[in-house]
């Protein structure tokens, strides 16, 4: 396999390593830096570093957008300009909707791996990077099947865990798990910083709580910057809600009502375990066979449904038929649960569908 990055940064760069090492695929490269290239050969990420976009995709199956959201839409743009027809395009931005919205084609399949470093570029690259990560994939009506699953599988191959979602879900999710977090932990060291430095104090040993919650401040303003604006109005809204909870918390502390701050902190240790129980979820695979029609956005119907209902797809296959007028769509769910429920679903869209 031919696989194009474009963008030889951490991610970038990670992807090619795993697909390397992963996949024996033969990878090029190419990257508005020329040091990033160079980097990217020394590492052993890429097999060749290209001297321009339309190098790098000659003659792709894959080709990932791996730059800074600020300029995502419009390298996006000129990668399916310049790329085969049978080529499959994706990125790794950590906002969806503009992007998404920008390139109603068929073999775009916006993407956000939910992975990465403090570390910024290549020389922080790691193959095992998306191991058991959660891959997010947006398709739309216009996704040709057989270009979703080739990238699904191929992310299935690397180690992640691909999963469907609608582009204005994705961004409101990651409002609340990462860009909030982001803002929170500058927040937080500002304040530690300034109360400090008030009271004339030198600059304590901090705690495991501190380090922890703090760990993502200050992540590189070249990626971050870009983040903050294009998801601006979602994340917004999350630090007004944020504002809604700290001011009943503090109304909480001011009230010195023992009951009422153990509930409190009794029901952030529910909500966490919750939260964790649901990453964590898995069981035994189950095998699903729908029959569907061969039309454009059939495949990203199915996914879309089964991953608003929360019911992950751990692989997937398609059969078509011979004439190419149907096929079947293999999924392989797991837990027994989730798998009647994906069945229950994918009959709902009137799709005949049985378990292997």
């Amino acid at each position: 396999m031919r696989i194009a990055v474009v963008g030889v940064g951490l991610i970038g760069g990670s992807i090619a390593l795993a697909a390397r090492e992963r996949l024996g695929a033969r990878v090029v490269g190419w990257d508005a830096s020329a040091q990033a290239m160079r980097l990217a050969l020394d590492r052993g990420a890429i097999d060749r570093a290209c001297t321009g976009l339309s190098e790098a995709v000659d003659g792709a199956e894959v080709a990932f957008v791996a730059v800074p959201v600020g300029s995502l839409t419009e390298t996006v743009g000129a990668t399916l300009a310049a790329a085969p027809r049978e080529c499959v395009i994706t990125d790794v931005g950590s906002t969806k909707r503009a992007v998404v919205a920008a390139h109603a084609d068929g073999r775009f399949v916006g993407g956000h791996p939910l992975a990465g470093a403090e570390a910024a570029g290549v020389q922080h690259a790691r193959a095992d990077l998306f191991e058991r990560a959660t891959w997010y994939l947006t398709p739309t009506a216009q996704t040709s099947g057989v270009l979703y699953e080739r990238l699904y599988r191929l992310l299935h191959d690397l180690g992640a865990r691909p999963a469907a979602i609608d582009p204005d879900t994705h961004d409101s999710i990651l409002a609340a798990v990462s860009h909030l977090p982001h803002v929170l932990a500058n927040v937080l060291v500002s304040q530690a910083a300034q109360t400090l430095a008030a009271g004339g104090e030198r600059l304590p040993a901090t705690g495991p709580s501190f380090r922890d919650a703090a760990r993502v401040a200050g992540a590189p303003s070249a990626i971050w910057t870009d983040i903050y604006l294009s998801n601006r109005d979602v994340l917004a809204t999350e630090i007004d809600h944020t504002i809604e909870r700290l001011t009943e918390v503090r109304d909480t502390l001011a009230s010195a009502d023992e009951r009422r701050i153990a509930a409190w902190n009794d029901a952030a240790a529910d909500d966490r375990r919750r939260l964790l129980e649901a990453e964590l979820a898995g069981g035994q695979l189950f095998e699903l066979r729908a029959s569907v029609p061969n039309r454009p956005g059939v495949i990203a119907e199915l996914a879309l449904e089964l991953g608003r209902a929360g019911v992950n797809i751990t692989d997937m296959a398609l059969y078509p038929a011979a004439d190419m007028s149907d096929g079947v769509v293999a999924l392989w769910i797991a837990g027994e649960d989730a798998a009647a429920r994906a069945q229950e679903l994918v009959a709902g869209l009137g799709f005949p569908v049985a378990r292997a």
